[in-house]
């Protein structure tokens, strides 16, 4: 990427003049192009005419499929609402788990996903909770071995939340299509700063939110269902936006062709709108290269880590590493919290994750690791 380009790009995020920001995990920094959605949404609703539905449907609609496009979907697999329990619920709702309850995951994943699945269990699914070797990595040479023919559903993280190590998805893809089970795979943390294309690994259901490295609405996610899945699936948790022809206003007469079938009741208008500037910028500057920076980044994090005699827990290999870095040393949180009180924005999960995006630099990396190396010694 070009200095000047991205010079202009991080002009495009005021965050980032107020502080050392490397945080985009957790929270991705918002373009000034999102304060014009705003605006644009206020002169809507202060001179309100229903004909407004019109405009909005079209760009929730295009919204849905620039998501599908960036990680490799077709046109109308995609739906959006307001977060990834929501959604994870209404494929969970699909099922009958009566021949097939068991539903593999790990214990390094998001509590969002093993608290709605053990909310399943009052319909008859099992959760399949696969310990981790090191609790660093999923280990997927054992939750291979626990998909069988009881399986329905098995359900990942792409990269963790607590220590960014990123997931070969593809094996575990073969092996669940082998024995009849269907793959959900989150994506929060890599979509946005991982390359993917949903197409080629062959997952059936992909989630994702708009909120952290896409750079959107804190209530805006996304559901991507493998169109050949969508005739058999029908939600039980549900609403009128999923019928066939819901502006008809008439009688429900049945399921939406397109993964529409997943949306509830009347849509989040706004968080889709707010997340659409932050989507374009992405887009515009496309995945490998945002890919390459991220790794650029954080190969700096971890050699300055190593320099400094701090435990970087996160997989060295590019391969095996999503978009922060975790590290670990005493009195890791009480140091995270007065690093962020200083301006220096990181976050803290059982370990101080750094987290660059596209619009940070290499200046900014040695600017916080070295506020970070002293504040170490100094709790030494």
């Amino acid at each position: 990427m070009l200095p000047a380009r991205l010079s202009a790009i991080r002009a495009e995020f005021p965050l980032l003049e107020t502080c050392v920001y490397l945080n985009s995990n957790s929270t991705g920094a918002t373009p000034r192009g999102a304060k014009t959605v705003l605006d644009d949404y206020w002169r809507t609703v202060e001179r309100w005419r229903d004909e407004a539905w019109e405009r909005w449907w079209q760009e929730l609609r295009a919204h849905a499929d620039e998501i599908a496009s960036l990680i490799g979907a077709p046109s109308g697999s995609v739906i959006c609402d307001v977060n990834v329990s929501t959604l994870l619920a209404r494929v969970m709702s699909c099922f009958d788990f009566r021949e097939r309850p068991r539903v593999v995951t790990s214990d390094l994943e998001f509590p969002a996903v093993p608290h709605s699945l053990r909310a399943f269990e009052l319909y008859g699914a099992e959760p399949v909770i696969v310990p981790s070797r090191d609790g660093i990595e999923i280990n997927a040479e054992r939750l291979i071995h626990e998909i069988d023919e009881r399986t329905q559903l098995v359900c990942v993280s792409h990269a963790t939340f607590r220590t960014g190590a990123l997931l070969d998805v593809e094996p575990i893809v073969r092996r669940a299509h082998e024995v009849g089970a269907l793959v959900a795979l989150d994506a929060c943390q890599s979509v946005g700063v991982v390359p993917l294309d949903v197409t080629a690994s062959g997952v059936d259901f992909l989630l994702g939110g708009a909120h952290k490295w896409l750079c959107g609405s804190y209530e805006s996610a996304f559901l991507y269902v493998r169109p050949e899945l969508l005739p058999d699936l029908h939600p039980a948790a549900s609403g009128w936006i999923a019928s066939a022809d819901p502006t008809s206003f008439g009688p429900p007469t049945g399921w939406a062709d397109d993964a529409r079938r997943f949306a509830g009741g009347t849509p989040a208008v706004l968080p889709s709108l707010f997340s659409r500037p932050g989507l374009s910028i992405i887009r515009e500057i496309g995945a490998e290269a945002i890919r390459h920076r991220s790794l650029s980044l954080t190969d700096q994090i971890i050699a300055r880590a190593d320099e400094a005699g701090i435990a970087a827990i996160t997989p060295r290999p590019h391969e095996r590493r999503g978009g922060i870095v975790v590290l670990r040393f005493p009195g890791d949180d009480a140091v995270a919290r007065d690093l962020v009180a200083s301006g220096f924005i990181c976050s803290y999960r059982g370990g101080l994750r750094i987290a660059p995006h596209f619009y940070n630099n290499h200046e900014e990396i040695d600017q916080f690791m070295d506020e970070l190396a002293r504040r170490v010694r100094r709790a030494a």
